[in-house]
């Protein structure tokens, strides 16, 4: 029903026209009809019936009161002006100006719009009152003063409804910049989502290759020599393999569409570090743990980046310099977890350790080489951002490496 009602409805010229032949009969019929039988200075057929020219005139105009608000309003003042300035006979005859008064103030650009509808309002009071001076009855100048007070109305109508226009449109513009911050905030959370994902596989992933490499590299090398150290090194292999796969589950669960966590592995933290020190050792590293246990639990994500950080550290250790001796400084205060992984670089030059699998690797401080840091380190630094935390990474003076990073317990960046 209320679909037809809508389809039913004219179009907005459509009915400006019947609006505008309506108030033409009504000022034409209604002031003939009251002035039938009575005596008038000046009748509307006079002066080649001007008075019904002027009458249609101010009617028809309404017409395209919505295009042309300012030269409606100053057609129909003039036709008003001209028609009481000449005494024709009072009637309905100022519907028209009424509405006019009413469009410019309604559809025009606002205060340059009721400056004009105010000075034209003044000098239509003035006219008025100065054609009415000598009319009989003197009672009859109440209806002068009833078009002065119903032209300001008709005004003062006009700015309202325009002021709740413009109230609507900037709630309107307001709505949809909400909207617009909402899906861009939106978009925001989807790519932050993304890039901690993407840093999850790398961390987990690029670990486990490491490791992996390390431990084949051992096994080609002694598989025929001494085939129960062959032996281990592949059992560290489907070990670390396997937790690699646990892990990439757990960070790529949130990607499933169902609710059913119950085979989803947590995020790693800080009571992983001693197995992830264990499979380290097993691939050639001599790793010192140092930790200090925390007051009171720490918040997921400053463990899992703690984890992390970590894990990337002897990741890199493994990948750049090989086997050598770790330290891993854990000292949870009561606002600031510090974390703290040095190395002692290489423990004898490149080529010379037949023991060493791998072919010479260069460390990303320029120990043994003079290659750049890589994602890495900036992968770290990003992770301790987001915490609210800082990150610093560089060589030591007497060798090696360090990576020092401090994560506030109260993060207060988003969530890794």
């Amino acid at each position: 029903m209320e679909h037809r009602v809508v389809s039913l409805r004219l179009p907005v010229p459509a009915q400006d026209v019947l609006l505008a032949l309506f108030i033409t009969v009504m000022q034409v019929q209604g002031t003939t009809v009251r002035n039938a039988g009575e005596v008038v200075q000046r009748p509307l057929t006079d002066l080649g019936n001007l008075g019904y020219v002027l009458l249609v005139v101010s009617g028809v105009v309404i017409a395209v009161r919505r295009r042309w608000p300012v030269p409606v309003f100053v057609t129909a003042a003039m036709a008003s002006l001209v028609y009481y300035g000449l005494d024709f006979p009072d009637g309905p005859g100022w519907l028209g100006l009424f509405v006019a008064l009413y469009s410019l103030a309604a559809y025009g650009d606002g205060r340059r719009s009721l400056v004009i509808a105010g000075v034209g309002t003044t000098v239509l009071a003035v006219c008025w009152l100065v054609a009415a001076a000598d009319i009989e009855p003197r009672a009859a100048v109440g209806w002068v003063f009833f078009r002065i007070g119903a032209s300001v109305m008709s005004a003062a109508l006009g700015e309202s409804v325009r002021s709740r226009q413009v109230i609507a449109a900037e709630a309107q513009q307001r709505a949809e910049l909400a909207e617009r911050t909402r899906e861009e905030e939106a978009r925001a959370r989807v790519d932050a989502e993304r890039l901690r994902i993407a840093r999850e596989v790398h961390d987990t992933v690029a670990h486990a290759i490491a490791i992996i490499n390390v431990q084949s590299g051992v096994t080609a090398h002694v598989l025929d020599k001494r085939p129960e150290v062959a032996r281990e090194a592949l059992r560290a292999i489907e070990q670390t393999s396997s937790r690699a796969l646990r892990e990439m589950r757990a960070v790529l669960g949130v990607l499933r569409d169902d609710d059913d966590d119950a085979g989803r592995a947590p995020y790693p933290g800080l009571g992983q570090i001693d197995e992830l020190a264990s499979k380290a050792r097993q691939a050639g590293l001599d790793i010192k743990l140092q930790e200090t246990s925390p007051e009171t639990p720490l918040p997921s994500a400053v463990g899992s980046a703690a984890y992390r950080i970590v894990q990337e550290s002897i990741t890199n250790v493994m990948r750049h310099v090989g086997p050598t001796r770790v330290t891993v400084a854990l000292q949870a205060g009561i606002e600031v977890l510090e974390i703290r992984v040095t190395d002692e670089g290489r423990r004898v030059a490149p080529g010379h350790d037949s023991a060493d699998p791998r072919p010479p690797a260069r460390h990303p401080s320029g120990t043994g080489g003079s290659a750049k840091p890589g994602r890495g380190i900036v992968g770290m630094r990003e992770r301790c951002r987001l915490l609210g935390g800082e990150l610093d990474a560089g060589p030591l003076a007497g060798g090696g490496f360090e990576v020092r990073a401090r994560l506030p317990l109260t993060p207060t960046g988003s969530r890794l």
